[in-house]
């Protein structure tokens, strides 16, 4: 009886100790459930809390300063544009056909007859028609026209396109405070350059008559037009490049900073040659020597220094012009072939290599242009794509130099 007892108290015991077991075992991974939900939800509440930096400064990040370089290149490709539409201009002699300036009434060009004839009616009364174009036709003016009102236009372009996404990006907070002052200056040269532009034309309509020269624009307003445009082009190329492409992580060797000295020499001496060619233009001096490489049957012309004082041949005597413009070249060759022999010794990240090897094709290739163009008599479409050259070089410099800059501190 008292072992009967025992046993049914034991199984009893066993069963609900079993009851238990399966309780506790069921009611564990619900509780471990809650604990992870708990946590999921103190984190996310924590990620979204505004005292954290990331979600009280989200910008600027690495995603704005992309779009905000992909933007600066574009408005760089506007300014060749212009610049390339600008030496077509100047070669097609177009440049003087519209005799006003104003911001918004230009923008629609002549549409009746009687509009076309009023217009022609005004460039009649300069200087260029009298002494140049006094047999010029009614289409023929229209052509001019058209190629001076397109650059114009173009400048507006390029305008817009500066100033319309700086006003955007600058309320989504796109710029850190010192790309603010960078863009700030950007738009302040779009609208230098368009004045200067106005400023240039103004030289060619003036009348002059102590002078028998056929009219053109002033070659030293040339020049600052041509120069404003490259330093706006170089400064856009430069800031998107560098936020595009991260600095390389470099050895800082006494050769490194030797071929970033060299760089900068060069690419500053690739600048000078595309400013001398404004000269060039603006003197026509590619038509009083068309031989190479002596000029005439010497080296050296004997009108290299005809006008007194001496400095006046450097910026008003074509002979001298020309002469400065072949030194500059040679000389910008030389230099750009020597960084390439001495980037060669060097071990240089991929990128850089490319871009040093592309600025020695390229400098190869813009020198054989100006002596076709030279020796052809500077026929337009040649002239137009040695001076689309000089751009395309002056870029490769800036690549160059965005590739071997510092790491910033």
């Amino acid at each position: 009886m008292l072992l009967s007892t025992l046993r049914t108290t034991i199984v009893c015991g066993c069963r609900s100790a079993g009851k238990g077991f399966q309780q506790s075992s069921y009611q564990r991974p619900q509780l471990r459930q809650w604990l992870v939900r708990r946590n999921q939800s103190s984190i996310s509440v924590e990620s979204v809390s505004p005292s954290t930096p990331a979600a009280s400064k989200a910008v600027p990040n690495a995603a704005t300063n992309r779009i905000v370089g992909r933007w600066l290149l574009g408005c760089s490709g506007l300014v060749v544009g212009a610049v390339v539409l600008g030496g077509v201009t100047r070669l097609t002699e177009s440049g003087l056909s519209m005799v006003d300036w104003h911001l918004v009434r230009e923008m629609k060009p002549p549409q009746s007859e009687a509009e076309w004839e009023a217009e022609f009616s005004k460039y009649k009364q300069f200087p260029e028609f009298k002494i140049l174009n006094h047999e010029m036709t009614l289409p023929e003016f229209k052509f001019i026209f058209y190629m001076e009102w397109g650059h114009r236009m173009w400048g507006r372009l390029v305008g817009l396109a500066y100033i319309l996404p700086t006003v955007y990006f600058w309320k989504k907070g796109y710029f850190t405070r010192s790309l603010k002052g960078k863009v700030l200056g950007l738009c302040g040269f779009v609208f230098f350059q368009g004045l200067l532009g106005w400023y240039m034309v103004k030289s060619g309509l003036e009348e002059k008559p102590d002078s028998h020269d056929v009219p053109r624009v002033s070659q030293y307003r040339l020049c600052a037009h041509l120069g404003s445009a490259l330093v706006l082009y170089s400064a856009s190329l430069w800031t998107g490049l560098t936020l595009l492409l991260p600095a390389h992580k470099m050895a800082d060797t006494k050769n490194l900073q030797q071929l970033r000295m060299f760089a900068k020499g060069t690419g500053g001496l690739v600048f000078l040659t595309a400013l001398s060619g404004a000269f060039v233009a603006g003197l026509d001096a590619g038509l009083v020597y068309n031989s190479f490489p002596k000029m005439a049957d010497k080296w050296i012309p004997d009108d290299i220094l005809a006008f007194s004082p001496a400095l006046k041949n450097f910026f008003e005597n074509p002979t001298t012009v020309q002469f400065d413009h072949r030194v500059l070249a040679i000389g910008s060759l030389t230099a750009i072939t020597g960084l390439y022999l001495f980037s060669r010794r060097m071990l240089l990240p991929r990128r850089a290599k490319i871009a040093i090897g592309l600025l020695a094709a390229m400098a190869y290739t813009q020198v054989a242009l100006g002596i076709s163009t030279l020796l052809l008599y500077v026929p337009t479409p040649l002239a137009a794509t040695h001076q689309s050259g000089s751009v395309a070089l002056l870029s490769l410099a800036i690549w160059v130099l965005a590739e071997l800059r510092k790491m910033p501190k």
